[in-house]
């Protein structure tokens, strides 16, 4: 399908005034010859004007079929009797044509946008793809010789030759092959599609400028009906697919989002030969290619992939990088392929690069930084710094909790190094999992790592969005994707705390909670730059939730273990709950404090930290009580400081589930 935007310049003024009776029946006129030429043309392709403008109408139409549009609008002009001085069309998107729809239904040149694009199947498209248009107009040479400057000589070149070697004659509309590109880098992966769709268009091999894009992974729910809409709004034109596995084991039984796949390559057959299909994978997702291929078996698909290079090509790929940012390369970045056997990668060879290109930039280029302090490389010699860091260290026990936790900001400011001086496209997954009983502090601790990332530069914002399975399951079908999208676009820059997790696994597979759980994963993959998610729980619990979607694993970084509390550190901190509201305790109170917490801690799902609190709340009950019964001479400030072993009672809620002992 295609579309247009046509600016038509007529003799003499028109109407401006929405208001005035030239400019309604003007715009009546239009609306009625679109619907009129519609029905006339067997409804293959829609005109409808934009805007009115001095001596000028600002016109949009929808295509189905490859017509030649220039004929076809004159006759449609003509049978709406302007009398048109000249013409300008250009191929436009179908987001660019959306809005102009409804600005069209605004400015009342037509009666429904929504009518129109149901007329075209377009009413119900799925939505999350982006589109643009070719727009250079490269010779044969210089495309050859930009897939030679991107290392990808091998594969590609002959595919150009293959394409300009038909005679530029009328030929049998279809498309002889597709095609299947690996490469890590996503612009390398968009500028080999932009190549190959240059050599296309230039020998007429595709009609259209329009390229739309779209992305998948192995977790996105997707209906058939609404990919097979895709594929139809793209009819004469490209669709390029970027899938990425979350996750792509050597396993012999390892199936990657194996019915996504399925979908993508039966739509890509259906269409074959009205829709060009570029799939794009990373260049290690080896199992996910070996599917693509599986499945695309009746379809002739050509594989396009960065060659490796080494000694002199790796050079020659230096200097075509060095020209691009004008600087002249030198002994050391040659030096830096020590070994002239060695393959590399085009991604490999370009972090090479950038290293030292930025560090020539920084020392020789403007040496006057030679002796400045670079704060960057003081990053990882720090210590974290901020008052969360104070409280964390403050707080009593945890010591594997925050071992990890340092070692997990340690870890962030390595990659972020890597990120500047190696330029690396993948970042890893950061995202944490707290196990452990109530009360052992996994909410507080999690605050305090947000702010903690906040006030060291690692996340931007630092808040803590504490979520559960109410605030990301729907009520109907399809509601729940987009909650839990929604919460993550929310949490962007601060941390996503899903307390809990293991609630939204439900009893069958397949309902609102493997939706969420599905979207979660896919969410946690695209949002990974600027957030971590943290999910908590029970330790036996959670365990039953990472298996619920293989996914899920491959993603959390750290295990963060909450223990529960020995009875020495429940007494320090009782004390210092005590102590932050002015309380002491006396020595009997305290030893009997100790006898009742050593006693609860043999209970099951024994509070922690969250009995000690509501223990103390209900001493202070206990001590109002016994001081509103003395004589007021006798309330010293003393008195109203301490606690005693008379306010020092059991607090009951546990022992509903006291553990049952063999023989008692």
């Amino acid at each position: 399908m295609q579309f247009y935007d046509i600016i038509a310049t007529v003799n003499g003024k028109l109407p401006q005034d929405h208001n005035k009776d030239d400019y309604i029946l003007l715009a009546e006129s239009l609306y009625e010859k679109s619907e009129s030429n519609y029905l006339k043309n067997g409804k293959n392709y829609y005109f409808f004007a934009n805007n009115i403008y001095d001596n000028r109408i600002h016109f949009f139409a929808v295509f189905k079929t490859n017509t030649d549009i220039k004929a076809v609008f004159m006759k449609f002009i003509s049978s709406a009797e302007l009398n048109i001085k000249d013409i300008s069309i250009e191929e436009t998107t179908f987001t660019r044509t959306k809005l102009a729809l409804k600005i069209s239904d605004m400015r009342k040149l037509i009666q429904s946008s929504d009518n129109i694009l149901k007329n075209f199947d377009l009413d119900d498209l799925y939505s999350d793809f982006n589109e643009e248009l070719l727009k250079e107009n490269f010779t044969k040479d210089s495309l050859i010789n930009k897939s030679k400057s991107m290392l990808f000589e091998e594969t590609v070149i002959p595919e150009i030759e293959r394409i300009y070697a038909e005679s530029p004659v009328s030929r049998v509309k279809g498309h002889p092959v597709h095609y299947l590109v690996c490469c890590d880098n996503r612009s390398n992966q968009n500028e080999i599609c932009r190549i190959l769709l240059e050599a296309l268009y230039a020998n007429g091999r595709i009609q259209s400028k329009r390229i739309c894009c779209v992305d998948f992974n192995s977790s996105n729910i997707l209906l058939a009906r609404s990919y097979d809409m895709l594929y139809q709004s793209c009819k004469n034109s490209t669709l390029i697919v970027h899938y990425t596995p979350l996750e792509d084991s050597d396993s012999d039984r390892a199936r990657p989002g194996e019915a996504l796949i399925t979908t993508l390559c039966d739509t890509a057959k259906k269409y074959r030969n009205k829709v060009l299909t570029i799939f794009c994978l990373s260049y290690e997702a080896r199992k996910t290619k070996e599917m693509f291929l599986e499945k695309m078996i009746n379809l002739p698909l050509i594989e396009l992939y960065e060659n490796k290079a080494s000694g002199m090509r790796a050079k020659e790929y230096f200097n075509t990088l060095a020209n691009e940012c004008e600087i002249v390369p030198d002994s050391q970045l040659y030096n830096k392929i020590k070994d002239e056997t060695k393959l590399y990668r085009a991604v490999e060879l370009k972090a090479i690069f950038e290293e030292w290109y930025n560090h020539k930039l920084l020392y020789s280029v403007y040496p006057q930084y030679e002796k400045a302090k670079i704060s960057s490389s003081e990053i990882t010699k720090t210590k974290p710094k901020g008052s969360a860091v104070d409280e964390l260290n403050e707080m009593i026990g945890l010591k594997e909790a925050k071992a990890v936790i340092y070692k997990a900001l340690n870890y962030y400011k390595v990659q972020k190094l890597y990120r500047d001086k190696m330029k690396t496209s993948g970042k890893p997954a950061m995202h944490m999992i707290f196990t452990g009983n109530p009360g052992t502090a996994k909410t507080t601790v999690a605050r305090l790592f947000a702010e903690i990332m906040r006030d060291n530069g690692l996340l931007s914002e630092g808040n803590l969005y504490e979520v559960g399975r109410a605030d990301l399951v729907g009520k109907y079908v399809g509601w729940t994707a987009q909650i839990v999208k929604d919460k993550f676009k929310e949490a962007k820059g601060s941390v996503l705390f899903i307390d809990e997790a293991y609630s939204l696994i439900d009893d069958k597979y397949g309902l609102y909670g493997d939706e969420a759980i599905n979207t979660i994963v896919q969410e946690m993959e695209n949002n990974r730059d600027n957030m971590i998610v943290i999910f908590a729980g029970y330790p036996d619990k959670m365990e039953d939730f990472l298996r619920r979607n293989p996914g899920l694993r491959s993603r959390i970084a750290f295990h963060v273990p909450f223990h529960d509390y020995n009875t020495d550190e429940l007494i320090s901190i009782a004390e210092l709950i005590a102590q932050k509201s002015n309380l002491q305790f006396t020595q009997q109170s305290r030893d009997k404090l100790y006898t009742i917490l050593d006693d609860a801690r043999k209970t099951d799902d024994f509070g922690n930290g969250r009995y000690v609190r509501n223990l103390i709340e209900q001493a202070r009950m206990e001590q109002a009580n016994r001081i509103v019964q003395m004589d007021c001479e006798d309330v010293t400030q003393e008195v109203l400081q301490t606690l005693t072993e008379q306010d020092i009672s059991v607090f009951d809620a546990p022992r509903a589930f006291e553990k049952c002992r063999i023989g008692f």
